[in-house]
Parts: C-alpha cells; sequence; structure tokens
C-alpha cells in the first residue's frame, strides 16, 4: 500500500529480457540496507517486489522481474536504460498519509494530450483509456505515474491536473510532455463504489 507520495526519482539501469518476463535494475538513493528482498516499491506506478539489490560506485540499485501482465497493461514494457521512474517505498505503520490511498496495481495507460507551463506551474489535460473515464471525477483523486493527483475538471474522456513548481522539481512530471503515456490507478474508492452500484 501507498500514498502517491514520490520519494525519490530512479533510472532504469538495465533490462533483461527472460521469455515474457523482463528483469529490471532500477538506481535509486535509498540506503541499500534498508531495502529488504520482497520488499514492495512503487515503481514508475506499479507496485514491483524486489528480488536483489546492492550498491556500487554509483549508488544503490535494486532488481525488480516484470511479469507479462504488467509489461501489457502499463507503460513498463517501453522502459529501456536510462528511463526515469517516480519511487515510493510501501507504507509502515504511522506513516503520514499524504497522499490517497495507492494500491500500484495499474488499471491502464493514459495520455498526455497538452502541457500548459505558467507561473511556474503546469497544466495538463490528459486522456483516460473510454473504460476508466467513469471513475475520473472532479476534485477526486487519481494516481498517474505513481504520483497522488487531485482532479481539476472532467469533460468525457478527458481530465486535467494542476502541478505545482515542487510536484515538477521532485518527480519525473518536469519533463513531460504532449504524447507521453501515463500509468494510470483510478481511486480505490471510486472502483469499489462503482462495482457496488452495477445491477444485481
Amino acid at each position: 500500500m501507498f500514498t502517491g507520495i514520490i520519494t525519490d526519482v530512479g533510472a532504469v539501469e538495465s533490462v533483461v529480457s527472460q521469455g515474457a518476463l523482463k528483469r529490471m535494475r532500477i538506481s535509486c538513493a535509498y540506503p541499500a540496507e534498508t531495502i529488504e528482498i520482497g520488499a514492495s516499491i512503487a515503481t514508475g506506478g506499479p507496485c514491483l517486489t524486489v528480488v536483489a539489490r546492492g550498491s556500487g560506485n554509483a549508488g544503490t540499485w535494486y532488481d525488480v522481474d516484470v511479469g507479462a501482465e504488467t509489461l501489457d497493461r502499463t507503460t513498463a514494457g517501453s522502459w529501456q536504460i536510462g528511463t526515469k521512474l517516480n519511487l515510493e517505498r510501501s507504507l509502515k505503520i504511522g506513516d503520514e498519509l499524504g497522499g490517497h490511498i495507492v494500491t500500484g496495481h495499474i488499471d491502464g495507460v493514459a495520455k498526455i494530450l497538452a502541457v500548459e507551463p505558467f507561473d511556474g506551474m503546469s497544466r495538463f489535460v490528459i486522456e483516460a483509456p473510454a473504460a476508466l473515464a467513469r471513475f475520473i471525477a472532479e476534485k477526486g483523486s487519481v494516481a498517474l505515474d505513481g504520483t497522488s493527483l487531485t482532479v481539476n475538471s472532467v469533460a468525457g474522456n478527458e481530465f486535467s491536473i494542476l502541478l505545482i513548481p515542487h510536484t515538477l522539481a521532485v518527480t519525473t512530471w518536469g519533463a513531460r510532455q504532449a504524447g507521453d503515456a501515463l500509468n494510470l490507478e483510478v481511486d480505490l474508492l471510486a472502483r469499489y463504489a462503482a462495482r457496488l452500484s452495477e445491477p444485481k
């Protein structure tokens, strides 16, 4: 479980294909000794399991195995050496819940339609997959590439978000452009509410 508050930006160091699975090495600033094998780290949005970790001259790294389902439903299939990724370690009891409840289970891939910078901030207009648009509501929450964000407006399959200078500086969002794909996780409560409202 996560909050969508990004605590580091890592980068892909290597990608090794093993049939339908890819093993990826991710660099990060977390102390190596604090990362447990089997731990969950939200890596670019998806919750991935640490299968190895260590450190070297370039700093800390951890390895994850990215399975066929994740490669198919997220942007992970396009990650390559040098790809920057938002990172967040899983919650501990007593941690501050600063964003919203995020599972790291990606629902689909959204697309940036426009980026509108102003006064150090940026407004992003984003297109959600048609099947997921009904879960997105004005003033509700979404997680995009692992970042907890508030929805400003909604029009059909499109919605907008506004990022402040701090978020642009400490995440991958400062380099995002129109046309980029994003990992989208809709709000957990919206998903369950929609399911419960379906006719029996």
